[in-house]
C-alpha cells in the first residue's frame, strides 16, 4: 500500500484532520484547460520537501505553504513518463496544514523532516501528527534578539557515524525594518545575518558547539541560511551551500577532511552565465539527488510559491562545482495563478470582445492572462521593445530597506491615457512614483513603449512627496504612496482621462486632466472623497477617525503606508460608483450621495466573513463572456485570483 493511500486509509489518526470545507463566497478561478501546463506553484511561500512520497520509485514533491489564504502542505505527485527534467506533476492535493521552517534531511536514504528543534517521525505517514523535541530551539533563537528563519537538518558532520544536527538560523536586530535611509538613499541600519551552528550528537544527545566558520570567521550570510551540508563536488568530504534572504548561493568548500571539516570563504555561486539567482527571494534550498546520477542537486523554493531545479551538472570549475540555471517545475493547470500579491485589472486587452486580466505582482511584473473563451490561457510577461517589463526595488527603492531588493509591487489601471484610442497601461510600484506604458501597437495587437511618468502641473506649490520619502520627485512626477492603485477614470466626463488614487498622505484624492498647449497634464490632487460616521483609516480598516472628513484610506507612515488597492463599482445596482477597497476580503465604502461637490462614502465593512488576507487583496470587476454581467475578481496574497458568488 503505498504512502499516500495508506495516509487515507489510517485517516491520519495522531493528525488532526483537515477541516472541511463548505462552500465559500469566494472561488479560486480555474484555467477550465486541461491540456495546459504551468509553473508549479502553491501560494505565499514555498517549503519543498523533495522525496518519493507514494513509494513508487520517483521523486515527487511536498510543498508547505504557511500563508494565508491558501494555508497548506500539498502533495505534488509525478505521475509522468518523461524524463526527470521533463516532468509534469499533477495538480497539487492539500494533505495537511501549512508550516514554515519545514526543512528535509535524509537518513539511510530515508526522508526525515524537521523544523525548529523537531523532528516530525513518520512523515510519509503521520505527516505533523508525531512530533518529537529534539533540542531546545529557544537555546539558540534567544541569543538572536529578532529572527524569522531557524531551519534544522540532520547531518554526520564529523563523520562519526551518528546523526549531529546543523540549526540556521537568522538576525534582523541589526536590519532593524523601516524607513532608515539617509538623504542619499544610504541604508543607516545593519545588514540581514544568517548563522549556522553545529550540534553534535554525543552519546544521543545533542550538545552546542557554536557556529561554523568559514576561513576563521563565522558564517554569516543575508539572512535565511538554509544550510545544505553534502559533498557537492565529489572529493569525498562533506562541503556547506548556503541559501538567503534574497536570491543567491553561498559556496563553502570543506578544504579539510570529511572527519573534521574546514570551510574556506564564502562564495556566491556562479556559472557561465554569472550569479545564480533565484526570480524572487526569500528562497529556501534543499539538496538532494534529484536526478538520481550520482551528485546533489539543489530544489529551491521561491517566495511566489513557485519551486524550481537547480541541477548538479557534476563538472567542477575553480574548485566550485557547476549548477546549471534554476528551471522552475511544471504542473498540470489548476486555478490561475500569477505570483504572489497578485493585483489583477479586467479589461479586453486585445480587443476581442471578452475581458481578459492585466495585473501586477510582488515580483514587479506586469502579467497578461488571456480569456479563451471558456477558459484561460497560461499567464505571460508583457514587454517593452523585447525586455520583459520588470519593476524593481533596487537596493534603494523599499522604505523597508534594500532587503526587498527584488520586489516591485506592481498594482495597475487600464484605460486609453493619451486619448489615441488605444489601451495604455498606468502604473504604481514599490518606488510610489506613477508611470504609465504608452500602447504603441494597434487595435487587437498592443505594443507597450517604456515607462514614462505621468505629468503634473503643480504650478508654484512644491512638489509633494511622502515625509519619509528619501528621494525627491522631478518638477512634474507624481510620488505617493507606494502599492497603491493608480485608477484612470474620466471622472468629470469631459472626455480627458483623469486619475483617482491616494496622495502623499494617503487621502483619496481626484487628479483632474486638462489639456495645455497640446500636452495632456494632472491637476494636483483634490479630496474630494468624504468618508461618513468614519473617515481615517488603517490600511486593516480599523476607524481612526468616526468624524465626516476628507477619506484617508491609510494613516500609516513609512511601510506601514499605501498598500490599498481598490476599483469603482456601482456595488448596489442605484446608479452611482461606490468603492471597494481591499480588507479581510473587500470591504465596501457606499456612495451615498454627493454634497457641495463631496462625495459621501459611508464605510460597511468586509462583504463576506471569508478570509483572503493575510497581507493584501486587489478587487476587479470582469465580465468572464460577452453577456453575463460583471462579477468581483479579486487578487490575494497566494497570488490565485478569487470569483465572488453573489
Amino acid at each position: 500500500m503505498c504512502a499516500l493511500t495508506l495516509f487515507l486509509f489510517l485517516g491520519c489518526k495522531t493528525t488532526k484532520p483537515i477541516d472541511k470545507v463548505e462552500k465559500a463566497d469566494f472561488q479560486k478561478m480555474a484555467y477550465q484547460n486541461p491540456s495546459l501546463t504551468v509553473d508549479l506553484g502553491v501560494g505565499l511561500w514555498a517549503w519543498p520537501l523533495p522525496m518519493d512520497f507514494d513509494n513508487d520509485g520517483d521523486m515527487d514533491l511536498i510543498v508547505s505553504c504557511p500563508d494565508k489564504p491558501s494555508n497548506g502542505t500539498y502533495f505534488f505527485e509525478n505521475k509522468s513518463e518523461k524524463t526527470h527534467k521533463e516532468v509534469v506533476f499533477e495538480k497539487g492535493k492539500l494533505i495537511g496544514k501549512g508550516f514554515k521552517n519545514l526543512q528535509v534531511s535524509y537518513v539511510d536514504g530515508q526522508p526525515k523532516v524537521m523544523a525548529e528543534g523537531v523532528e516530525y517521525q513518520n512523515f510519509k505517514t503521520e505527516l505533523f501528527g508525531s512530533p518529537k523535541k529534539v533540542f531546545n530551539n529557544d537555546v539558540l533563537e534567544k541569543s538572536h534578539k529578532k529572527n524569522r528563519f531557524s531551519q534544522w537538518k540532520y547531518v554526520d558532520y564529523d563523520g562519526d557515524g551518528d546523526q549531529d544536527l546543523l540549526a540556521g538560523i537568522d538576525d534582523w536586530s541589526d536590519y532593524g525594518w523601516d524607513n532608515a535611509f539617509d538623504s542619499e538613499g544610504n541604508w543607516t541600519n545593519g545588514p540581514l545575518r544568517g548563522f549556522v551552528y553545529y550540534l553534535e550528537n554525543v552519546n544521543g544527545k545533542y550538545e552546542n558547539r557554536g557556529k561554523i566558520l568559514a576561513d576563521n570567521k563565522p558564517i554569516d550570510v543575508y539572512g535565511a541560511p538554509s544550510p545544505n551540508m553534502y559533498d557537492f563536488d565529489g572529493d569525498g568530504d562533506l562541503d556547506l551551500i548556503c541559501g538567503e534572504f534574497l536570491d543567491r548561493l553561498t559556496w563553502f568548500e570543506n578544504v579539510g577532511s570529511r572527519n573534521k571539516p574546514v570551510f574556506s570563504a564564502g562564495r556566491f555561486l556562479t556559472n557561465a552565465t554569472g550569479l545564480i539567482k533565484m526570480d524572487l527571494e526569500m528562497i529556501i534550498p534543499t539538496g538532494i539527488d534529484w536526478d538520481k546520477d550520482g551528485d546533489i542537486d539543489l530544489v529551491i523554493g521561491d517566495e511566489d510559491g513557485r519551486v524550481a531545479l537547480v541541477e548538479n551538472t557534476g563538472a567542477v570549475k575553480d574548485n566550485m562545482p557547476q549548477f546549471k540555471s534554476p528551471k522552475y517545475f511544471q504542473q498540470k493547470a489548476d486555478n490561475i495563478k500569477f505570483g504572489a500579491l497578485v493585483t489583477p485589472f479586467a479589461v479586453d486587452w486585445d480587443d476581442d470582445g471578452d475581458d481578459d486580466i492585466i495585473c501586477g505582482n510582488s515580483a514587479g511584473y506586469i502579467g497578461f492572462v488571456e480569456n479563451l473563451g471558456g477558459k484561460w490561457a497560461e499567464p505571460v510577461y508583457l514587454e517593452s521593445k523585447g525586455e520583459t517589463i520588470r519593476y524593481l526595488a533596487g537596493e534603494k527603492g523599499s522604505i523597508q530597506g534594500p532587503a526587498e531588493a527584488k520586489w516591485g509591487y506592481t498594482t495597475l489601471s487600464v484605460a486609453d491615457w493619451d486619448g489615441d484610442g488605444l489601451k495604455d497601461i498606468l502604473m504604481n510600484s514599490i518606488w510610489g512614483s506613477i508611470t504609465w506604458h504608452k500602447n504603441i501597437g494597434t487595435k487587437g495587437k498592443p505594443s507597450l513603449a517604456a515607462s514614462e511618468t505621468v505629468v503634473m502641473d503643480w504650478g508654484d506649490t512644491e512638489v509633494p512627496k511622502p515625509k519619509w520619502n528619501w528621494w525627491n520627485p522631478k518638477a512634474t512626477e507624481l510620488a505617493t504612496q507606494w502599492r497603491t492603485t493608480p485608477n484612470a477614470i474620466d471622472w468629470n466626463k469631459d472626455g480627458l482621462m483623469d486619475l483617482v488614487m491616494l496622495d502623499y498622505e494617503g487621502y483619496l484624492a481626484y487628479f483632474e486632466r486638462f489639456k495645455e498647449d497640446g500636452l495632456l497634464k494632472l491637476k494636483p490632487g483634490n479630496r474630494i472623497f468624504y468618508g461618513v460616521d468614519g473617515s481615517v483609516f488603517t490600511n486593516r480598516n480599523k476607524v481612526e477617525s468616526t468624524k465626516n472628513g476628507p477619506l484617508r484610506l491609510n494613516s500609516g507612515e513609512a511601510g506601514g503606508s499605501g498598500r490599498r488597492k481598490w476599483c469603482f463599482v456601482d456595488w448596489d445596482e442605484d446608479g452611482d460608483l461606490d468603492l471597494l477597497v481591499n480588507g479581510l476580503n473587500v470591504v465596501l465604502f457606499e456612495n451615498i450621495g454627493t454634497e457641495s461637490g463631496k462625495v459621501q462614502l459611508a464605510f460597511r465593512g468586509d462583504i463576506s466573513k471569508q478570509m483572503l488576507a493575510g497581507h493584501t487583496t486587489s478587487p476587479t470587476m470582469i465580465h468572464l463572456n460577452k453577456k453575463d454581467k460583471a462579477s468581483l475578481l479579486v487578487g490575494a496574497e497566494d497570488g490565485f485570483l478569487y470569483l465572488f458568488d453573489r
